[in-house]
């Protein structure tokens, strides 16, 4: 069964950006995530991180 959500580091490594860039983007809504568990851990759905892409490609 594949992964649904990916981790900072993953999408980081994806984007080839740092984990404060990834911060900043969920921070100022261009990147989707979601906070999950007791230590409010990010994450960002695969399906969120294509849109993202794909707009970026768009751009």
């Amino acid at each position: 069964m594949p992964r649904r959500f990916q981790t900072f580091p993953e999408v980081a490594e994806k984007l080839a950006a740092s984990d404060q860039r990834i911060r900043a983007l969920l921070r100022y809504g261009d990147l989707e995530g979601v906070q999950i568990g007791g230590r409010g851990q990010w994450r960002i759905e695969d399906v969120k991180l294509e849109e993202y892409i794909e707009r970026m490609y768009a751009e």
